[in-house]
């Protein structure tokens, strides 16, 4: 097989295991608004369980694009694109992270009657999942213009997080009880918050990979 064929077939593959742990982490999202919304400690049990097939999923991912390196030795444009492979990798590893880090709190504040006063914590979970699912998208087609778009729906998650906020310091001041609570549904909704953050950044190494320049510098 000549080299560029190679190449073609092997990042054809990088791909796809990109968008397979895309699918993974957006499921993971998903299974984090039901446990939430119906304080499920089983599912949030199994999403804690399921972030090893995702952390699996990352060193496979790792030890393709090194072995890309290694093998190819992509120059310009090819060696951005699995350079940046390794860090879109990383960023998503540490979504599948954070849902998990939610599933913890839930499994912590089952039975507490706080989560129903946070309406707002389910639409954020619902936008970052869908940053997540653009960004990704965003990436493996080389698109920076929708890389752009999503970046843009960040602004929706952080104005959800403030209402969760706001809402959050009503409960507490009107009532001294499940103070623990409260402040564990904010971790909760500064984690979704630091999904989206993570589905910026692979919207910004989508960016990367096509210009070789990172907010606005030339890298590459």
């Amino acid at each position: 097989m000549a080299p560029r064929v190679s190449f073609e077939y092997e990042l054809t593959i990088l791909n796809n295991n990109l968008r397979d742990m895309g699918t993974l982490i957006e499921s993971a999202i998903d299974k984090v608004i039901k446990a939430f919304e119906n304080e499920d400690g089983t599912l949030a049990t199994e999403i804690i369980q399921g972030d090893r097939t995702i952390n699996d999923m990352e060193r496979v991912i790792e030890s393709r694009c090194l072995s890309l390196i290694l093998r190819q030795q992509p120059v310009a444009k090819d060696l951005r694109i699995v350079t940046t492979a390794l860090k879109v990798v990383t960023d998503m590893e540490r979504i599948g992270d954070h849902a998990a880090d939610i599933s913890e709190l839930i499994l912590r504040n089952i039975k507490q009657n706080t989560y129903s006063i946070v309406k707002a914590i389910p639409k954020m979970a619902q936008v970052a999942k869908e940053m997540v699912h653009d960004a990704v998208d965003a990436f493996i087609s080389c698109d920076t213009e929708a890389a752009r778009v999503t970046i843009k729906k960040d602004d929706i998650v952080d104005d959800l997080f403030n209402e969760v906020k706001s809402t959050v310091i009503e409960a507490m001041k009107n009532s001294g009880e499940n103070a623990d609570s409260y402040i564990d549904i904010l971790m909760i909704a500064k984690y979704m918050e630091r999904i989206g953050d993570h589905a910026v950044n692979i919207c910004e190494w989508t960016e990367f990979h096509e210009t070789g320049s990172l907010n606005n510098v030339r890298i590459l």
